[in-house]
């Protein structure tokens, strides 16, 4: 990927599963003193995070965080503090006083200050009337309040875009696997929990059933799409600018046990679902991401096999 000078960009959210990963990679492609991460929670001791400039900062205090784009000279903003799905459906005001306030705070910020944002959203858009591998163009009728959330968030990404000439990017992650990073509440956490049970106890029991079939990422892939996005020329973005679908891989559950069964020796899973299976049999099995494909040259790296690999190799490190 090539990329012309260094720039200052803000990270919200910085210490999630995503913010965590996000943080290093931008500092090593535009040094660390460029990157300002920010969170609401203080800075523990996440190296990608420490070795840089951190502010404790809400994002739904647009005062305060208009200072800081000023006072840091920001040019974009990385977005990416939320409540994800099973919290948000536990807690849904706070959910929507995060997930819409706070993409609120952060476009009206960059209005005023003329940045470029990254605000992301997520297959829990789609809904149960969604075909079950989801097109980029389709009725979104999500049944839980996150995925509620992420459709204003959409719409309102593409608002600002087509009123104000505010150039917004985002796109529909999937279930995110990853180990650098604890996942922060989400439906998919299983997909990470499985992982840490295996090496530490060798049983898990999984909050979905074995048939369970969601799409999946690893984190690697889902960094490298957000900055192909982000460093794509506009005139490369299409309508789906505020959402597009990519797609990893898409397994279920029971795959995802046997193939780290076959790495961890005398490793077991029970299934216990709970109402977490709820909300995935709402979402899609797979993901149609033929738009991010033509538009700006998606294209996913990881297998099952590679993931699983990874995950293994970075837990036993």
């Amino acid at each position: 990927m090539s990329v012309s000078g260094p720039k200052k960009i803000m990270v919200t959210g910085a210490l999630g599963q995503i913010g965590t990963e996000l943080v290093e990679k931008l500092r090593k492609i535009y040094g660390n003193e460029n990157i300002l991460a920010t969170d609401v929670r203080k800075l523990d001791d996440n190296p990608g995070v420490q070795n840089g400039p951190f502010e404790i900062l809400s994002v739904v205090d647009s005062d305060s965080m208009d200072k800081l784009v000023k006072e840091y000279d920001i040019q974009e903003i990385y977005h990416l503090a939320a409540i994800l799905s099973a919290t948000g459906e536990k807690k849904p005001e706070l959910c929507k006083k995060i997930n819409i306030g706070g993409t609120i705070s952060v476009l009206e910020t960059a209005l005023n200050n003329n940045l470029k944002i990254f605000a992301p959203s997520s297959i829990a858009v789609f809904g149960p009337d969604a075909p079950k591998n989801a097109p980029q163009v389709t009725p979104l009728n999500p049944t839980t309040v996150y995925g509620q959330t992420k459709v204003i968030g959409e719409n309102l990404a593409n608002e600002y875009w087509q009123k104000h000439g505010l150039d917004t990017r985002g796109l529909r992650y999937p279930g995110l696997i990853s180990w650098k990073s604890p996942a922060g509440g989400g439906t998919t956490d299983y997909a990470v929990e499985i992982f840490h049970a295996a090496l530490e106890k060798g049983h898990y029991d999984c909050f979905v059933g074995p048939e369970t079939r969601l799409p999946m990422m690893y984190i690697d892939d889902a960094i490298r799409a957000t900055l192909e996005l982000m460093n794509s020329p506009v005139d490369n973005i299409g309508d789906s600018r505020a959402g597009y679908n990519i797609s990893g891989i898409s397994f279920t559950a029971q795959q995802l046990v046997d193939t780290i069964s076959e790495r961890v020796d005398g490793f077991t899973c029970t299934f216990t679902p709970d109402k977490r299976q709820l909300y995935a049999d709402s979402w899609p099995d797979s993901i149609d991401d033929s738009q991010a494909k033509d538009d700006w040259g998606w294209e996913a790296q990881y297998n099952l096999e590679n993931i699983v690999d990874s995950m293994i190799e970075g837990l036993s490190d």
